[in-house]
């Protein structure tokens, strides 16, 4: 008889909870209250797990940075920012190229807890300045510091042309930020957002790969008698 698998535990439950009312009503717009209520607890009960809802919302973005590690390493993204990259981008092919940006875009279109992240800290940034700060930050800047560094190192390594790094960066980001504010909560759409976003990638390919070097021909043989 195989042992039953253990369901999460409260403490995980309240996060889960506390995420979807902020992923609805925004931070201020939840009470601990709400929290307890929506895992089936009292709020005293709640406090025995986390302090505060501040400490709900600490352990939401510890664990989202948890969640970002967990699939950076399970795609093999190397750090560009502190190590070299090139090595792992350099002969990625279009279908290569696509199937990596389908990935990612998927982890943030479709894991329910990253979806809801993003969600969440959309409705703040309007609201709360520190949380438009953390938006502004993890969904733009980074990203951009990132793959500027990436495309820094390809165009050093003559994998790309020579253009601004950050230009590049901007040229791929862009499109996959707009798609995932277009197609979000659209699940019935996924097989929509991948084909647009695959016509992305590979407009993207095709201006900023730099073509494979053409060998020279051989010189002609000369023919005894020519």
């Amino acid at each position: 008889m195989s042992p039953q698998k253990k369901g999460p535990g409260t403490a995980e439950r309240i996060v889960h909870a506390a995420l979807d009312l902020f992923s609805q009503k925004g931070y201020d717009g939840v009470s601990v209250k709400e929290i307890a209520a929506a895992v089936g607890i009292r709020d005293a009960s709640l406090y025995k797990h986390f302090s505060s809802k501040q400490a709900i919302f600490d352990t939401i973005v510890s664990e989202m940075n948890n969640r970002l590690a967990a699939k950076t390493r399970e795609l093999v993204l190397p750090d560009a920012t502190t190590e070299d990259a090139s090595s792992r981008y350099a002969n990625l092919t279009l279908p290569d190229l696509t199937e990596l940006s389908d990935r990612v875009f998927l982890f943030y279109l479709k894991d329910p807890f990253v979806s809801k992240y993003r969600r969440m800290l959309s409705l703040e940034q309007f609201h709360d300045s520190s949380l438009s700060d953390m938006y502004r930050q993890f969904f733009m800047e980074d990203a951009i510091t990132y793959q500027t560094a990436v495309f820094k190192q390809l165009v050093a390594a003559g994998a790309f042309i020579p253009v601004d790094p950050k230009v590049i960066a901007v040229a791929f980001y862009a499109p996959i930020f707009f798609l995932l504010s277009r197609y979000d909560n659209r699940p019935d759409e996924e097989a929509d957002a991948l084909a647009l976003l695959n016509r992305q990638i590979a407009e993207f390919y095709r201006i900023y790969r730099e073509p494979m070097q053409k060998k020279p021909n051989p010189p002609a043989r000369i023919r005894p008698g020519d």
